[in-house]
């Protein structure tokens, strides 16, 4: 599953560097946590991920709190989640998620990326058992920690994996487990420094190093939009 995870890792993080462009999405995520939590974070765990993520891409303060505010003005009402599914160059599949305030404004634009780059959106649903989705925490890996040991600890929060990459140790469990997972992080003392709900290919396909470029400029397109929140494809 890590290898999954990390797949497109490097290439994400290169298009996000733009902070102008990340805040905003990180903001959203805040306002929408907020929204439908409350605006504490001590009894909201969505906000207090969200936070955290934000807090990890180095926003502001002054920009988190701006998006707490914001999740009781009225236009807020307006904001909403949503998903749409889509074949994309050489069949890749595509699951994309959105929050947006004007949801015809988000689905002609999600249309049209797909649709120049030779794809199609689906039906919604289409393509849901073709992921797997999962609770991914990203926390720093402390010295001398026993990996198996805290891997025992966490079977009853709902953890299946414990992974070790490049000095970090990413914690996987089932998406419905999200909340008891971050809770017994937090009272193991583990910091967390990012966490997620992020799907998986079941059966991830290998493509050619061409046919991932014209796969790449389509995701670029789409990622680049101020409503797509999260991007996943069936990329092996």
């Amino acid at each position: 599953m890590g290898r999954a995870f990390e797949y497109r890792r490097a290439a994400k993080e290169k298009r996000w560097d733009k902070m102008s462009k990340i805040f905003p999405k990180l903001g959203k995520a805040i306002t929408l946590a907020a929204k439908e939590g409350g605006v504490d974070p001590a009894s909201n765990a969505k906000l207090r991920t969200a936070i955290q993520n934000a807090k990890a891409e180095n926003m502001p303060k002054d920009n988190i709190e701006a998006a707490i505010s914001r999740s009781v003005q009225k236009d807020t009402a307006l904001f909403s989640e949503m998903n749409y599914e889509g074949k994309g160059p050489h069949g890749v599949l595509v699951f994309v998620e959105c929050a947006t305030d004007n949801p015809t404004r988000t689905v002609a634009n999600v249309k049209s990326y797909f649709n120049k780059a030779g794809g199609c959106i689906v039906p919604t649903g289409s393509l849901e058992f073709m992921f797997q989705r999962k609770s991914v925490f990203e926390l720093d890996l402390p010295e001398e920690l026993d990996i198996e040991e805290l891997e025992f600890s966490l079977i009853d929060a709902g953890v299946e994996e414990l992974e070790v990459q490049d000095n970090l140790l990413f914690v996987y469990g089932d998406y419905t487990a999200f909340g008891t997972i971050a809770k017994s992080l937090e009272e193991m003392s583990l910091e967390i420094q990012k966490s997620s709900l992020k799907r998986f290919p079941t059966s991830p396909v290998e493509f050619t190093e061409e046919q991932l470029i014209e796969i790449e400029k389509m995701l670029d397109k789409i990622e680049d939009d101020d409503d797509i929140q999260q991007v996943f494809t069936n990329i092996a």
